[in-house]
């Protein structure tokens, strides 16, 4: 049987099934820039290929999956860092007038091809770890232009960059300053401007909202998700981050890909992502960097069978993370996931939560070529070093892009 090339002589964690799915000696084939083999040498039919990989008994894994970023914006926030450290609370700088609305002004300032200039140096930082997919929200710009720059910026990473890129519309992030503390008339704006512009011009894969005191009501939320849906557009939910709003339970609802951050979830929230199939996506850099006390309740979402992810969200204000070899080993640290629920978090129920299972998260025949080779002993290494990115070869596609 002909192919493009072969991976020959690795260690697999095809992360199919529920745990990582090893194979001691196994072969990769690829053909089309997708996998037609994923498995045990012995079992694999007779290949010929161009170009034959001999990766010395390294491990494969799935390409990574970074499912939660914020990471096209304009500026940095290192100088609220420096309050926070002198004890300012995140929320006190958001009511101030800084936080998001601070990045706000510096995206509106910054042109499409300055905020793809300055995404560029982040993304390559993921890039370099093994990362394959990126999802990119908006929801720096806060009115139609602005937001739909930011998305088009979004969409060229994946142009100038080997990887692919998922958008997600985040109109309803927070409260810019013309609306004049008017949380109602600025969600008919996002329902009646923004959201259809961005529809139509399809620069959206999915829609995300803040659903939190310090952003918008579980009423509010709603709204954009019905008019989301009636777009034929999925949705996913920042949720119970700071306090519990009953967000999961919405997002459920409206039957979302994911409810991220968590922290706050109850039993109720998480009986209904198990019901709805939505993923828990964790996002341990968030909860380190605004020094968060309370925990996700990792043990009740075990327990509903909830699938968890990982992210970076790398974001300028409460996560400037772009490491998911450190994000896993955070989820490890601070929350106790196991070395099989990380690997799996960034891999299998990260492409999940994007919907798309379909084509990435696992080495099987059937789905896109994207493959992270390691110079590792086991798989826990990638989990257990900081500081440390032992990536040998990056594929996306079937091709060699490292």
């Amino acid at each position: 049987m002909h192919c493009d090339r072969l991976w020959k002589n690795a260690r697999l964690a095809t992360m199919t099934g529920q745990g990582l799915g090893l194979v001691d000696k196994g072969l990769i084939a690829a053909r089309g820039g997708d996998i037609v083999y994923a498995g045990p040498e012995a079992e694999a039919p007779a290949f010929t290929a161009p170009e034959v990989v001999d990766c010395d008994g390294r491990w494969i894994t799935p390409g990574l999956v970074d499912c939660h970023t914020h990471i096209v914006h304009g500026g940095n926030r290192a100088h609220e860092f420096e309050l926070r450290l002198a004890g300012a609370t995140y929320e006190e700088l958001a009511r101030a007038g800084g936080g998001i609305v601070s990045t706000m002004k510096a995206t509106r300032a910054a042109s499409e091809d300055e905020l793809l200039a300055q995404a560029l140096p982040r993304v390559d930082a993921l890039i370099a770890e093994g990362v394959t997919t990126l999802e990119v929200k908006s929801g720096y710009g806060l009115e139609r232009v602005a937001e739909m720059k930011s998305l088009k910026a979004a969409r060229r990473l994946g142009e100038v960059r080997p990887l692919s890129v998922t958008t997600t519309f985040l109109g309803a992030h927070a409260l810019p300053p013309e609306a004049a503390g008017d949380k109602d008339a600025y969600i008919d704006l996002v329902c009646r401007d923004m959201l259809p512009a961005v529809a139509a011009a399809g620069l959206a894969d999915s829609v995300d909202a803040f659903c939190e005191a310090i952003g918008f009501t579980p009423e509010q939320v709603a709204r954009v998700f019905e008019t989301a849906k009636g777009l034929g557009l999925p949705v996913k939910l920042h949720a119970e981050q700071l306090s519990n709003l009953h967000g999961a339970a919405l997002a459920a609802r409206f039957g979302a890909q994911s409810a991220d951050h968590l922290e706050y979830i109850d039993e109720a929230g998480a009986a209904a992502l198990a019901a709805s199939g939505t993923v828990a996506v964790l996002l341990p850099g968030a909860f380190y960097f605004v020094r968060e006390t309370h925990k996700p309740p990792v043990d009740l979402l075990r327990r509903h069978g909830v699938p968890l992810a990982i992210a970076s969200d790398s974001n300028p204000g409460s996560s400037p993370l772009t490491s998911l070899l450190l994000a896993m080993n955070m989820a490890a640290t601070l929350f106790r996931l196991t070395v099989d629920e990380c690997l799996a978090g960034v891999t299998r129920e990260a492409a999940r939560a994007l919907g798309r299972l379909d084509r990435i998260g696992t080495l099987e025949a059937g789905k896109s070529c994207d493959l992270a080779i390691w110079d590792v002993e086991r798989p826990a290494e990638l989990v257990y070093r900081m500081g440390f990115n032992p990536l040998h070869q990056r594929v996306w596609r079937g091709t060699i892009r490292t």
